[in-house]
This record gives structure tokens, C-alpha cells and sequence, in this order.
């Protein structure tokens, strides 16, 4: 199990975390907030890159601090953006990179191509990545990640530059993974985790606002999203009454869906209330930027 035990994190003056506590056993979890919410801060101090300003992060029971390499042998980490050499190809790289992580060869040979095929890169597994399209250089960076055959699974913003397909089955190798270790997802995509996670993390206002399955998230707007289509020129109207969750043009009018507060009109249609509103509703006064 890993625990974070009230910890904060200051940059001098600066808080960036106060009071987080978590727990984590096998499964996938999803890091969810807005950028600049403090999820990367989160996932340094997870991968001990940087240290809590106070309390404790614990591997079953133990400082992570203290079982130092321990630790990192246990752990994969995926940072948003991976250091590799343009003119190594996934094999050369990967076996780089095993080296360093005192792998014996024979064994890394083997489990190099079990990843470089599991991410769908045996057949390119001897090109130079610089002819890699973003995605490739992103399913590299999984591969790496998994070298060591991790309990512990980091992965920050770890569908950037992967197209829907790439995204489909990153998220279907997530769940495989998530069967017999700790899988943590840092992203501000929702879509990334609404299919996969076990539980969504929520940070706000410097700590943790949820953790929880998806569904007992989205209890929070249980009877108050709702469905109607309007005439465009009410819309601007409509939307100082309730806040818009998403919107589209159908057959001349606006469909709309929306969180509703007050008085109910009959001509609403009631919805089940989806993580991407949940996420919407509460970060509706963020300035950071926020994908589905």
C-alpha cells in the first residue's frame, strides 16, 4: 500500500499542496484537475524527485525517503515530457535505459520485445525515433516506464500526442495493469479516465476535494443536469440562470445540457449526471484549461 500522509509541499512562500492524504492499493487511479492544480507537484514528490515540506509519503508502512532505491525499483514513472536520443531506435533506447536500471541483459532483451509489442511497436522496434510521430515517442515512453515490471505506475499526461486509436488502447493496456499493481493516471483530459479508472482523485484549492469511484462522483449532481432545446436568441438568457455544461446546434435550435438549482420546467429532460460534469461544475471557476 502506498500512503500519503498529510503532506504539504511549499516552493518558499508559495503553497503548492496542503494536507493531501491518499491511500493506494491495486487498481487505477485517475489524478484529475485543471493544469496548475498541482498534480505534477503531487506525482514528484510520489517519485521522490522532489520532497514533501511535511508529512509522510509510505511504502507499506515504510518512508519512501528511507528505502530510496528500494523504492525506485518498485516504481515506473512517465514524466510529461521523457528524455531519449532521436537516433536510437525503441530497441537501442529501451536497452539504454534497462542498463541503467541494472537489468541483466538477457532478461531485458526479453522484456523489451514483450513491451515493444504490447504497445504496438515490434514492427518499427529497430527505426530511429526520429521518424516517430509524437504517439510512437509517447508509446516509448510507456514502454520504459514498465521495464522493470513496476508495482507502482506514475504516469503524467501520458496520452499527449496519441490520436483516438492509440488513446483507446492506452487506456485498455491501463486496465490490464491496473489488475496487480498501483496504476496512478495524472491528466486533466477526463475522457482519459472516465473508461479505466478505478477511483478519480479531485484537487482543489491545494488539496484533495474527492476520492471515490466515478459513480459515487457523480452522485454529487444526482437531479441537476438536465437536457432542453431553446432558440438561440434566449440562449444568452438561459445560460445567466444556469450553467451550461455543453451545447449544439440541432435542426435550427440549441441543445443544451445543464445544471438546474431552482424551479424545474416540464419541458426539461432529466440526465444522468456524467463525470465530464462533474468536473466541469467544479472547476467552473478555474482559469487553467480544461479538456474532454
Amino acid at each position: 500500500m502506498l500512503v500519503v500522509s498529510n503532506v504539504s509541499k511549499n516552493f518558499g512562500s508559495f503553497v503548492a499542496l496542503k494536507k493531501i492524504n491518499l491511500e493506494f492499493e491495486n487498481g487505477v487511479y485517475g489524478l484529475l484537475a485543471p493544469n496548475g492544480a498541482g498534480k505534477t507537484t503531487l506525482i514528484k514528490m510520489l517519485t521522490t524527485l522532489i520532497f514533501p515540506t511535511s508529512g509522510d509519503i509510505l511504502y507499506n508502512g515504510k518512508p519512501i525517503g528511507a528505502l530510496d532505491e528500494r523504492y525506485r525499483d518498485l516504481l515506473g514513472y512517465l514524466p510529461q515530457e521523457f528524455g531519449y536520443y532521436k537516433n536510437y531506435s525503441p530497441i537501442q533506447y529501451l536497452s539504454y535505459i534497462a542498463a541503467l536500471k541494472g537489468m541483466d541483459r538477457k532478461q531485458a532483451k526479453t522484456r523489451i520485445m514483450e513491451l515493444l509489442k504490447l504497445v504496438a511497436l515490434e514492427e518499427v522496434s529497430g527505426k530511429k525515433m526520429r521518424k516517430f510521430s509524437g504517439g510512437m515517442i509517447q508509446r516509448v515512453g510507456i514502454a520504459q516506464a514498465m521495464l522493470n515490471n513496476p508495482k507502482i505506475v506514475i504516469l503524467d499526461e501520458p496520452t499527449a500526442g496519441l490520436d483516438p486509436k492509440e488513446r483507446a488502447r492506452f487506456r485498455n493496456l491501463m486496465a490490464e495493469l491496473g489488475r496487480d499493481r498501483i496504476v496512478i493516471l495524472s491528466t486533466h483530459i477526463v475522457s482519459d479516465v472516465e473508461s479505466v479508472a478505478n477511483q478519480i482523485i479531485l484537487i482543489k484549492d491545494k488539496q484533495v476535494l474527492y476520492k471515490d469511484t466515478i459513480s459515487e462522483i457523480c452522485k454529487l449532481l444526482a437531479g441537476k443536469v438536465y437536457e432542453s432545446t431553446i432558440d438561440f436568441d434566449l440562449a444568452a438568457n438561459f445560460k445567466r440562470k444556469h450553467f451550461s455544461l455543453s451545447e449544439k446546434q440541432e435542426d435550427g435550435l440549441l441543445k443544451i445540457r445543464f445544471i438546474a438549482e431552482g424551479e424545474i420546467q416540464p419541458e426539461w429532460v432529466a440526465v444522468r449526471p456524467s463525470l465530464e460534469d462533474v468536473f466541469l461544475y467544479i472547476y467552473k471557476d478555474e482559469d487553467s484549461e480544461i479538456k474532454l
